[in-house]
């Protein structure tokens, strides 16, 4: 089995509601980010397998195998096919998984993976709700085996969220803490040009605009619950926004025969799954299972980057695995920087790969929670 290396990792500012991107076709922002994958390295696109492309809500603007219609919009050879993934939260995380699972198979050499999302223009789950006027109220309550199986239970995030902060022992001081955290440390990081070299701007949109300059406990502790009774505010809450990121993964042939410089191996790919009610908890047994598996040690793990979906849901993770949290998130998460859905997993890769070059760290750790109770886990090793 040949080893699969990112060659290049890049992402587009990330924009607010109602920001920069907000009116940008997805097709147009996603084509942006593939065609500069080409502009710092000396590869023909045409020598590409595969484009896997994250995104969920495909409709719209978004529908017809968004992946394909991007790489005819960034004007790219035409012979290249492209197909789109939905694992919900995770999708092109796991775009990066197959993308990954092609290379070391020898099926492909070389392939772009990554995401997009634009959730002004579609807004969020409105896929869930598309099928109202064909009779469906929701995914799940047409069917008689979720029935059987799970009842008439509400499938909630909010919920979920506030179900892991109680089975947790989390308070809603404890969450605005931490959220104040993830605005501070990416205004840092911004202020500090940490992302320059990851981003690539979109005309004269060049840096995230989603941190709060100015925000404070105070001004939290003055929100009110998403859902009356709960302690889960939109402050500890990842923001809706718009983006778009890619990797191009090869193989050593591909790297060898053109002279490319890797940036990361990829030393592990694994996705598992958990109690799709309580949705969020899938990190901690998939984290748990791939260091089984990977041989990698918690104690040699450099980075992590987890997504911010809830800030209950990494403070868990946290509590259940042995890394130090000044490890976690060191540049902000998805409370500060949004979580563009599609677009979130080759994100938080694309500055997780990123840093581990800046940094010099052997070992980098991504993993995020899904819905339908699952998550996937990636290691990275540093080629240095």
């Amino acid at each position: 089995m040949t080893e699969a290396y990112i060659i290049e990792a890049k992402r587009t500012p990330v924009g607010r509601k109602k920001g920069s991107l907000a009116s940008v076709h997805p097709a147009d922002l996603g084509g942006h980010i593939l065609k500069s994958i080409f502009e710092d390295i000396q590869f023909d696109p045409g020598l590409i397998d595969d484009v896997i492309f994250g995104c969920v809500d495909t409709v719209g603007p978004q529908a017809g195998d968004i992946a394909r219609t991007c790489w005819l919009a960034g004007g790219l050879p035409l012979h290249v096919p492209g197909t789109t993934v939905d694992r919900q939260c995770g999708s092109s995380q796991q775009a990066v998984h197959f993308a990954a699972q092609a290379v070391m198979s020898g099926t492909c050499d070389a392939v772009i993976a990554g995401g997009v999302q634009n959730m002004n223009l579609v807004p969020i789950s409105y896929a869930m709700i598309a099928g109202k006027e064909l009779g469906f109220d929701d995914p799940f309550r047409g069917s008689k085996g979720w029935m059987e199986r799970f009842g008439d239970i509400e499938v909630s995030q909010f919920n979920s969220a506030n179900m892991i902060a109680q089975k947790w022992g989390i308070t809603r001081e404890e969450m605005e803490i931490f959220a104040l955290n993830s605005h501070e440390k990416a205004l840092q990081a911004i202020d500090a040009g940490v992302f320059k070299d990851e981003i690539v701007p979109f005309g004269d949109f060049d840096t995230d605009e989603t941190p709060r300059r100015g925000t404070s406990l105070e001004k939290m502790s003055e929100l009110i619950p998403l859902i009356e009774g709960h302690n889960i505010t939109a402050a500890m809450a990842s923001q809706n926004a718009d983006a778009s990121a890619a990797l191009l993964i090869v193989s050593e042939r591909m790297l060898k025969e053109h002279n490319l410089t890797p940036l990361v191996k990829i030393k592990h790919i694994s996705v598992l799954a958990d109690d799709p009610i309580w949705m969020l908890t899938a990190p901690i047994p998939a984290t748990k299972a791939a260091l089984m598996k990977s041989g990698v040690k918690a104690s040699e793990i450099g980075v992590v980057e987890i997504n911010e979906a809830f800030a209950s849901v990494v403070m868990a993770w946290n509590k259940e695995i042995d890394i130090d949290p000044k490890q976690v998130n060191i540049h902000g998460g998805a409370i500060a920087l949004g979580h563009p859905l599609g677009a979130t997993g080759a994100r938080l890769m694309t500055t997780l790969v990123h840093t581990m070059k800046r940094d010099k760290l052997k070992y980098g750790l991504q993993t995020m929670c899904e819905g339908g109770g699952q998550a996937n886990v990636t290691i990275l090793e540093n080629c240095e």
